[in-house]
C-alpha cells in the first residue's frame, strides 16, 4: 500500500473545501486506499492551525476532522531529528515523519519548501500525487 505524509496545508484545504484535490488525498486516507502517517508533533500542528480564529471552522467540525484522521492514520515516532529545511523549520517535523514511517510520498501544497525528494519519499502537490495514484486505484 501507498505510504504517506500528509503537510498541514493540505489538511486544511482539506477542511475548507470538500471538493478540493486536498480533500480527495485526505479521502483517501480516511477510507484506507493508502496508508497515512502521523506524529504527535504532526497532529498538533494540525489541531493548531485547524483552530486558528480565522478560517472560522467550528469547534466540534475540527475535532471531528482531527478524530477521522486520528482513526485512520498510523502513528510513528521519529527517533531522528532532521534540520534540512531552514526557512520554515517545522516543515522539519514532516521530514521526520516520512522518514520513520518510510512513506513514498509527502503530499504538500508548498512543494518549494521541501526538496523534491527526501530519502526514500517523493514530495508532490495534491494534484501530482492524485495524477499517480489514479491509474492505480481505478484498476480492479
Amino acid at each position: 500500500m501507498i505510504r504517506v505524509v500528509i503537510d498541514t496545508n493540505v489538511v486544511v484545504s482539506a477542511a475548507l473545501d470538500d471538493e478540493s484535490l486536498p480533500a480527495a488525498v485526505l479521502s483517501l486516507a480516511i477510507h484506507k486506499n493508502i496508508l497515512m502517517f502521523i506524529s504527535t508533533p504532526i497532529l498538533a500542528e494540525y489541531e493548531e492551525v485547524l483552530s486558528r480564529p480565522h478560517l472560522k471552522l467550528p469547534p466540534e467540525r475540527v475535532k471531528a476532522f482531527l478524530a477521522e484522521i486520528h482513526g485512520s492514520a498510523k502513528v510513528v515516532h521519529p527517533t531522528r531529528i532532521i534540520s534540512r529545511i531552514k526557512k520554515d523549520e517545522p516543515d522539519n517535523r514532516f521530514l521526520e515523519c516520512a522518514q520513520a514511517a518510510d512513506a513514498n510520498y509527502l503530499v504538500t501544497g508548498n512543494i518549494k519548501h521541501f526538496p523534491q525528494n527526501f530519502e526514500n519519499t517523493t514530495i508532490v502537490t495534491p494534484k501530482q500525487f492524485l495524477d499517480l495514484l489514479l491509474p492505480h486505484v481505478a484498476q480492479p
